[in-house]
C-alpha cells in the first residue's frame, strides 16, 4: 500500500521538536509519515489509542496537538469524476489488455477495507460494501446485490455505466458473454482462486483470456490515493478469548498433520486475529491488523505484520512460538516455502490467485482447502458465549435509553440526529469499542433502502405517520452486536402493521426452530418467509449472517440465506432478521442474534437435536403489531420474549426509562 505523506509542514516539524524535548524520538519526516498513516485508518476507541505507537503518557498538551493534527490529514471521501472511467480506458490500452475487471476488495479478502484499497469508490462514486465493476472499451457494468440496487441508482451516473444485479448476473456469466475475443485483465491480489478461475474459464469460453496484471492501473491513476493505515495492535486476555494462542496454534497444527500437510499461508486477518488473540484498527468497524501468517505444523508461526503498529508489550505476548517479520516479507516467505519443496495449504475462497501463482512458482505443491481457522472460529467456546451476552446486556441497556428517547423526540430529531444519539448512549457503556458496521438510519421511504446509508445531503426528519428503521451494532471488548428495530412514529397505517405483523412472524418462527445437528442455513431460510410468501411479498437479502466475538458482525461460514450449505452448529452466533420493503413507501426489518444451542432431550427423541437461544434483548414495537395475524403461540413468544427483556434490563435504568420500558413490553393483550 502506498505511503502518501508530503514534506513536514512547519506545524508538524514544530510538534515533532516539541516531541524530542518531552524525550520521544521522533524527527518530522517520520511524524509526518506515521500521521498520515494513523489519518488513513479509522478513529480508535478509546480515542487516543493510536498515540500508544509515539509515545505513551504524554502531556495533555502534546496530546492534544497530536490528535489535531491527526484530523486535519484526514482524507476525504473519493468523489466521482466522470473522466477516471475514459482514463482507466486509456491506462488499459497501454497495458495491453481490452478490459479490467475490479471488485471492491483489498489483499485480505475482508468485507470493510482500507481506504487506499477503495478503488471502487474512487472509479464509480459507489460506497456499497460489496460490488464489482467491469469495465471494456464499449460498456462499463456495476455488479451489486439486492441490498444497494437503489443505493448504487442515486451514487453512479447509470448515464455511463449499466447496473446488474450480481445475483441474477453474476460477473462470470456477463463475461462469458460479452467478452467476445478480448483480453480481460485483472489483479490477481484482489481475486479469490475460486473467483479467478470462474473468470478464467467465462473469458476462455468467450474466447478471449484473463491477463493478470503485475500493476494495478487504478493506483497510477489515483493521486492522492491514501496511505497505508498505522493501527495500534493488541493482545486480548484469554479471561476474554477462552483459550491462549499456543493452544489454538497447537489445534491448527494437528489440523495440518491430519491432512499430511507442511503449513499453510493464511490471509485474512479475522483467522490471524483468532489464533493469535489480536485485535487491531486498520480497518473500519471491525478490529482487525492487516497481517498475513504462516503456520507450519509444529505450530510455530510467521506474523507478517508491521512492527510499529506493536508496542513493546505486545511484541513481548506474542511468546517464542510466533516470529513477526516485515508485512512485505510475505512474499519472500511462499518463496521459501517454495523452495523447500513444501506442501501448503490455502483456501480457494480465501486465499489470493496471486498466492496460489506465487506459491506454484517457487514450486510448492498447493493444496485447496479451507482456512482450518474458520470453523473453530465460528464454534465459540463457553467464555466467549459468556462475554457475548454479558456484552449483549449492557447493550440492550443503551438501545432501550435510545428507543425512548425516539418516543420522547419523534418528529423532532433526524435519521443523523437519532444515529449520532444511539452512538452516544452506547459510548456511555463500559468497554465499548466503537460501532460494528455504519448504522442504517432510514425514515419514511429510506428505510426500503436495505442498506441505507444516511449522509448530511440525505439526511431527513422523521415525519409523523410513518416508520423509522435503525439497524446498527457495537464492539465491546467482550463481544460484537447487531440489532434492528423498526419504530412507528406517530399512528402508523393499517398496512404497516399488517405487514409489520408478517415479518415478525418470520421471525418467532426462526427464534423458535428446532431441528436436526447437520442442518443448514438453507434448509431453515424459508421458515422466515412463508408468512411472506402466502401473501405474496418478499425481502432480498439473506435471512441471518454470522456474527463473531469482537470481532466481525458479519463472520462466515454460517449464515441462514437459501444459498447456505453449512451446516448449523452448536456454539455459533447467527442473526435473525427477515423483513419487507416497499420502494418509496418504508421499510420493515426485525433483528436478534441467537446462539444455537443444544436442544433439550425429548423421550422420543431419535437425533440430536438443536434450537436456538436469543441473545438481543429490546422492544418490539407493540405498535405496529395485529395481534388477529398471530397464534396464541406467537403472541406467548412475544409477550414471554418482552418479559425477559424487562429483567435483564430494567435494574440497569433510570426511573423514567424503567417506566417506559415497562409500558413498551407490556403483555400484548394487556
Amino acid at each position: 500500500m502506498p505511503s502518501n505523506a508530503s514534506s513536514p509542514s512547519p506545524e508538524i516539524a514544530t510538534l515533532a521538536a516539541d516531541l524530542q524535548a518531552a524525550g520521544v524520538q521522533i524527527d518530522a519526516a517520520g511524524l509526518a509519515e506515521t500521521l498520515a498513516r494513523i489519518a488513513a485508518g479509522p478513529r480508535t476507541y478509546p480515542a487516543r489509542a493510536w498515540q500508544a505507537l509515539i509515545a505513551a503518557d504524554l502531556p495533555p498538551e502534546l496530546a492534544d496537538r497530536l490528535d489535531a493534527a491527526a484530523e486535519a490529514l484526514r482524507p476525504a471521501e473519493p468523489t466521482a469524476d466522470p473522466s477516471r472511467l475514459d482514463r482507466l480506458r486509456e491506462a488499459l490500452a497501454t497495458a495491453g489488455v481490452d478490459g479490467f475487471i475490479l471488485p471492491r476488495a483489498d489483499e485480505h479478502m475482508g468485507e470493510y477495507i482500507p481506504a487506499p484499497a477503495e478503488r471502487l469508490s474512487w472509479l464509480t462514486g459507489f460506497t456499497g460494501s460489496a460490488g464489482v465493476v467491469l469495465v471494456l472499451p464499449d460498456v462499463a457494468v456495476i455488479f451489486v446485490d439486492g441490498r444497494y440496487t437503489l443505493q448504487v441508482a442515486q451514487q453512479v451516473d447509470t448515464g455511463r455505466w449499466t447496473v446488474e444485479h450480481v445475483v441474477r448476473t453474476p460477473p462470470a456469466e456477463y463475461v462469458r458473454t460479452h467478452l467476445v475475443g478480448r483480453r480481460l485483465g485483472f489483479d490477481p491480489r484482489l481475486h479469490s482462486i475460486n473467483a479467478a478461475k470462474r473468470l478464467a474459464d467465462a473469458a476462455e469460453e468467450a474466447g478471449g483470456s484473463l491477463v493478470a496484471l503485475q500493476d494495478n492501473p487504478i493506483d497510477a491513476l489515483w493521486a492522492d490515493r491514501p496511505a497505508a493505515p498505522l493501527g495500534p495492535v493488541e493482545v486480548l486476555p484469554t479471561s476474554l478469548t477462552g483459550l491462549d494462542a499456543a493452544a489454538k496454534r497447537a489445534r491448527i497444527a494437528a489440523e495440518l498433520a491430519t491432512r499430511d500437510i507442511d503449513a499453510t499461508v493464511l490471509n485474512q486477518p479475522e483467522s490471524i486475529a483468532w489464533l493469535l488473540n489480536l485485535r487491531g484498527a486498520d480497518v473500519p468497524y471491525t478490529p482487525l491488523p492487516l497481517a498475513y501468517a504462516t503456520v507450519d505444523r509444529t505450530g510455530l508461526v510467521e506474523l507478517f505484520l508491521d512492527e510499529e503498529k506493536c508496542t513493546a508489550s505486545v511484541r513481548a505476548a506474542l511468546g517464542n512460538g510466533v516470529t513477526l517479520r516485515p508485512f512485505e516479507a510475505v512474499g519472500d516467505a511462499m518463496d521459501a516455502l517454495g523452495a523447500a519443496g513444501r506442501s501448503v495449504a490455502i483456501d480457494p475462497d480465501a486465499a489470493t490467485e496471486w498466492m496460489r501463482g506465487r506459491l506454484e512458482a517457487a514450486g510448492a505443491t498447493v493444496t485447496l482447502a479451507a482456512d482450518p481457522c474458520i470453523l473453530p472460529r465460528a464454534r465459540k467456546n463457553a467464555v466467549e458465549l459468556a462475554g457475548t451476552r454479558a456484552a449483549h446486556t449492557r447493550d440492550a441497556a443503551a438501545v432501550a435509553r435510545f428507543l425512548k428517547w425516539i418516543d420522547d423526540t419523534g418528529t423532532q430529531t433526524t435519521e443523523l440526529g437519532a444515529s449520532d444519539a444511539l452512538e452516544g448512549f452506547r459510548g456511555a457503556v463500559a468497554d465499548w469499542r466503537g460501532p460494528s458496521f455504519p448504522s442504517i438510519s432510514g425514515a419514511g421511504s429510506h428505510g426500503a433502502i436495505v442498506h441505507y446509508r444516511v449522509t448530511p445531503e440525505t439526511d431527513r426528519p422523521l415525519e409523523d405517520g410513518s416508520l423509522y428503521l435503525i439497524d446498527s451494532g457495537a464492539q465491546y471488548l467482550d463481544g460484537t452486536t447487531d440489532i434492528t428495530r423498526t419504530v412507528a412514529i406517530g399512528r402508523p397505517s393499517q398496512e404497516m402493521r399488517e405487514r409489520f405483523t408478517l415479518v415478525l412472524k418470520g421471525h418467532i418462527a426462526i427464534a423458535t426452530a428446532r431441528f436436526p445437528t447437520g442442518t443448514t442455513g438453507g434448509q431453515i431460510d424459508a421458515l422466515a418467509r412463508q408468512f411472506l410468501w402466502k401473501a405474496g411479498l418478499d425481502f432480498d437479502h439473506g435471512t441471518g449472517h454470522g456474527v463473531g466475538v469482537f470481532l466481525g458482525v458479519h463472520e462466515g461460514p454460517q449464515r441462514i440465506s437459501s444459498a447456505s450449505r453449512v451446516s448449523i452448529e452448536a456454539g455459533m452466533i447467527l442473526s435473525n432478521e427477515p423483513g419487507y420493503y416497499k420502494p418509496d413507501a418504508y421499510g420493515i426489518r426485525i433483528e436478534n442474534l441467537l446462539i444455537a444451542v443444544e436442544a433439550p432431550a425429548q423421550e422420543d427423541n431419535g437425533r440430536a437435536m438443536l434450537c436456538f437461544e436469543t441473545i438481543t434483548f429490546a422492544p418490539i414495537d407493540r405498535r405496529l403489531v395485529e395481534p388477529s395475524l398471530m397464534t396464541a403461540e406467537e403472541i406467548a413468544w412475544l409477550d414471554a420474549y418482552h418479559a425477559e427483556v424487562r429483567s435483564r434490563v430494567a435494574s440497569a435504568l433510570g426511573a423514567d426509562d424503567r417506566a417506559w420500558l415497562e409500558a413498551a413490553t407490556a403483555p400484548l393483550a394487556g
